[in-house]
């Protein structure tokens, strides 16, 4: 009897099967596919957020079938196949925990984090050849803020990094006035991209400061901005009035109303 996995497998190569699979999915190749691959992986972490076992394991479900996806099609062009992949996965796994599965030992999580990023750099060494930048290795493929986050943590791994907060704080507001003269002057859309850009990579900065990952922090932001919107709008229908109906004024007013409701219901 096949195991789950080996169904997995029988499935995608059935969908892609030229006489009998699925038109969509005998259309895709690695490129299409790549936006699927992060937005599932999105939906995990949504999961995780709200909480929701069960729709984290679907979630894990739909990131596994994008992985299978990738490597049938790998195999169609004869460059590896899914065990490869999983072979790959389990070699790197065992090469950096050495502590668990060698001899060496490791004094507490610190010290393996240490250990993790020099092997981490070893392995990007090799890869880069002669590119032997300490930002080396870093994919473009990243979202923006991910790809900041590293380029800051790795920066930090040779000393280039803000001694405390307080500095980083000072470097946010410094670069929102620079934005706010920009904007003043009417410069254009460079000008001010460039000046905005430099706010966001400086936020960036503070939530590694703070140990907050900046898309739970986002997230958390986006869930809350869109609470708040939705009880105005109720609001609003309870008055018999569409929120557009409304001036600005009055919908900050019930902007305000909404935030001590929400924090009146708050437990903590």
């Amino acid at each position: 009897m096949s195991t789950p996995i080996e169904q997995l497998l029988a499935i995608m190569r059935a969908l892609r099967n030229p006489e009998s699979g699925c038109p969509w999915d005998l259309q895709q190749d690695f490129r299409s596919l790549a936006p699927y691959a992060i937005e599932e992986a999105y939906e995990v972490a949504d999961a995780v957020e709200r909480g929701e076992p069960d729709d984290l394991r679907d979630e894990l479900g739909d990131l596994l079938f994008q992985v299978v996806f990738h490597a049938q099609l790998a195999q169609e062009q004869g460059l590896f196949a899914f065990d490869d992949v999983v072979s790959a996965i389990n070699r790197k796994m065992t090469d950096r925990h050495p502590h668990v599965f060698g001899e060496a030992s490791i004094a507490d999580a610190a010290a393996q984090t240490e250990a993790w990023e020099r092997m981490k750099r070893e392995e990007r060494r090799q890869r880069s050849g002669s590119d032997d930048s300490i930002l080396a290795g870093i994919t473009a493929g990243l979202p923006e803020w991910q790809r900041a986050a590293k380029l800051q943590k790795r920066a930090a791994t040779v000393g280039f990094d803000w001694p405390d907060v307080s500095f980083v704080f000072d470097k946010l507001q410094e670069e929102m006035a620079e934005a706010r003269v920009e904007l003043a002057k009417g410069r254009g859309h460079d000008a001010l991209e460039d000046e905005i850009g430099d706010i966001l990579f400086v936020c960036v900065n503070l939530a590694r400061h703070a140990d907050v990952d900046f898309g739970a922090a986002l997230r958390r932001a986006n869930a809350k901005f869109e609470r708040r919107f939705r009880t105005i709008e109720n609001m609003a229908r309870q008055s018999g009035k569409s929120l557009s109906d409304l001036d600005l004024m009055a919908q900050e007013t019930l902007w305000q109303q909404a935030k001590t409701q929400e924090a009146a219901n708050d437990p903590i």
